[in-house]
């Protein structure tokens, strides 16, 4: 809106300081997240030998890399935040099924299935972030409701249950056993990055449906800006867990990460032969 007024053209760019302040910031966050998501599909890309725990976070880097470019397109907003949210649980459930039965992860897991899951998260997010954006922004359709009651029900009921559930099965499980006998890098970045996303990644999917109902501006932005600070932290994870503890090579982000990446029990990265027998 445009006012003639002087003190009111004032008072309306007063009043949305703080949306340009914060969407600053998002920003800037957006192109630091950018730059490091970047850095980890370049290096499982082409650098790292990838495996079945790698395809997970290669798609997770391209969803948060997707979210942090197209943040300003309307159905990439309601697209990425339910893309990563299934991504983390297929992780989660995953190393929790590695954790109780880790004879049939080895010798029976097939070897296409996190490429299929993959797949089937990214159709089944596409899907549903269509049928919000035609059904109920575009119709405004009587079966909006319906729509809407589907995907909570399926967010907030099934896959954050699941992600919460599992990993709170592989903590208590790795409490009992010795944990130099597993992948422990590999369950630090889990937690770390299923934590951050509960604290900064579902109060967008949250306000998305608020919107719905009364729209607030500004706390939308806010949520968009801690949606940003999930998607754009993940590269920061991987660095800081991979550099952990190995004092001599902190300054190379290859040899971290690839510390993190290749999934190997902390006795073999000291070059210490496992003792047979222990269970895992």
């Amino acid at each position: 809106m445009v006012y003639k007024d002087g003190h009111n053209e004032t008072t309306c760019f007063a009043e949305h300081i703080p949306e340009i302040v914060t969407g600053a910031i998002t920003l800037l966050i957006c192109l630091c997240g950018l730059v490091g998501n970047g850095t980890i599909l370049w290096l499982l890309g082409f650098r790292i030998k990838r495996n079945p725990f790698t395809a997970y976070l290669l798609n997770l880097a391209v969803a948060d890399a997707c979210l942090l470019l197209c943040t300003a397109a309307f159905l990439v907003i309601y697209h990425m935040p339910i893309t990563s949210l299934y991504l983390l649980t297929a992780i989660s459930v995953e190393r929790c099924v590695g954790v109780l039965w880790p004879f049939w992860c080895r010798c029976h897991r097939p070897k296409l299935l996190s490429a299929i899951t993959c797949s089937l998260l990214w159709a089944l997010a596409g899907v549903l972030a269509g049928l919000v954006y035609f059904v109920c922004d575009l119709g405004h359709s009587e079966h909006c409701w319906m729509v809407l009651g589907t995907l909570c029900f399926l967010n907030f009921c099934f896959f954050t249950p699941f992600m919460v559930l599992s990993n709170v099965i592989v903590f208590i499980k790795l409490r009992r056993s010795s944990w130099q006998h597993h992948a422990a890098r590999l369950y630090t970045v889990i937690f770390f990055t299923v934590l951050f996303f509960l604290l900064f990644g579902i109060p967008l999917s949250v306000q998305i449906f608020l919107n719905f109902f009364v729209y607030t501006n500004f706390v939308f932005e806010i949520c968009l800006l801690l949606a940003s600070v999930n998607s754009s932290i993940n590269p920061v994870i991987y660095v800081l867990v991979g550099s952990y503890g190995k004092s001599e090579s902190r300054g190379s982000v290859r040899v971290a990460l690839q510390r993190v990446f290749e999934d190997r029990p902390d006795f073999q990265e000291a070059g210490e032969t496992p003792v047979m027998g222990i269970a895992a």
